[in-house]
């Protein structure tokens, strides 16, 4: 274990990989911005691609049943949740397959429910496929972001809702859904006859003792009604392998979905593939001590917090921090930030301009020194 916990704390130059998230700003700058961990993904995916590109034929490639079964098994083993391989569609990203679902299961003008603040996406599907957004309200209740249920069920009723997009867990709250929440929220959509396409790409980021629950495995209708989203990109760091999948258990639903993304939507990359493959069979050690060490640094930031004018309430999951800056009053948080020496994703991308959402999915060393760039910022500016 210990062998495993160092390779967290390794300091790794990406500034020349042409890195989304080191190439955003100047090298002088903290980037703790997109869902993107510094780490190295874990030996067992480093040598499935070294086997794999050691072949040297990189000729179209189908999922392999080891995959299906892989994934069926960990659906299983993690959430008990019993799944078919029938039931999976594979995808080169999660994000395509959103707005895929909204642009075929809804007409124009049709309204999307979706609770908020919430991963930009969400919000970016239905607007640019000329829905109307229904936007949700979420709220801190007994310190945690949760939906006003009274104002869903306001949006649900609406006769031009057909869909509700949810994040679970919620990107970025950190909430992580009890299953009584999901059952009341199944209890709108089955009145209004809604689809709930469900994005669970943080499922396996759970740093409490708390189960996660798929949306689709509450029950029978849920599983018929849902289509569900995941991934093991953020999880593993694999992000740039292109690789997610959805579960669809209703034939209809799967049958209509496949013909949608039929030459619009590429088939995922090999080399996704076999990561994927290799991160579900054999990366459960690496993927406990990474949430070991996922669960320091968000205490570190929970324990630094009561000491500024900063807030946050206790995140479930993720690793993406979504604290509170209204203290600061600031014209412009993201510039605050930025020449504090910190690149943070600026909370109005989200919904909600009085909040940053700050990635710790690094070495402590470099949360550390993040720490410190904005107590000398809050100093400068009398903030503390």
């Amino acid at each position: 274990m210990d062998e495993q916990m160092s390779c967290f704390d390794k300091e790794i130059d990406r500034t020349n990989s042409h890195s989304d998230k080191w190439t955003k700003y100047p090298q002088e700058v903290i980037p703790l911005w997109v869902a993107d961990m510094d780490f190295e993904s874990p030996e067992c995916i480093k040598n499935a691609l070294n086997e794999r590109v050691d072949e040297g034929v990189f000729g179209y490639t189908h999922a392999s049943k080891s995959l299906e079964n892989n994934i069926v098994e960990h659906a299983q083993r993690r959430y008990n949740w019993a799944i078919s391989r029938t039931h999976i569609v594979h995808l080169p990203g999660l994000v395509c397959a959103l707005h895929l679902a909204v642009r075929n299961f809804s007409n124009e003008g049709d309204a999307i429910v979706v609770p908020g603040p919430v991963y930009y996406h969400l919000n970016k599907a239905p607007l640019l496929a000329n829905r109307t957004l229904s936007r949700v309200d979420m709220e801190i209740k007994e310190g945690r972001w949760v939906p006003d249920m009274q104002a869903l069920e306001t949006a649900c009723a609406q006769p031009n809702s057909k869909m509700i997009l949810l994040c679970n867990p919620h990107n970025p709250g950190g909430t992580v859904y009890t299953k009584a929440e999901l059952e009341a929220i199944h209890q709108l959509a089955k009145r209004h006859d809604l689809l709930v396409v469900s994005d669970e790409i943080h499922c396996d980021l759970i740093l409490d003792d708390v189960p996660h629950v798929p949306f689709a495995s509450i029950n029978e209708d849920a599983a018929n009604r849902t289509i569900t989203l995941m991934a093991p990109s953020k999880t593993f760091n694999v992000a740039g392998l292109g690789y997610a999948f959805a579960v669809i258990a209703n034939r209809t639903l799967r049958n209509a979905f496949n013909e949608a993304k039929t030459g619009l939507v590429p088939y995922p990359n090999l080399l996704g593939l076999t990561a994927a493959n290799a991160a579900y069979e054999a990366g459960q050690e690496w993927h406990a001590s990474l949430l070991t060490y996922l669960k320091e640094n968000r205490d570190i930031i929970a324990r630094w917090l009561p000491s500024t004018p900063l807030k946050m309430v206790h995140l479930e999951a993720t690793y993406l921090a979504w604290i509170d800056v209204s203290a600061l009053q600031l014209d412009s948080v993201h510039q605050f930030f930025l020449e504090a020496g910190i690149g943070i994703s600026d909370g109005k991308d989200f919904g909600n301009p009085n909040y940053i959402r700050l990635n710790f999915g690094c070495p402590k060393s470099r949360l550390e020194d993040a720490i410190k760039r904005i107590n000398d910022a809050l100093k400068k500016h009398n903030y503390l």
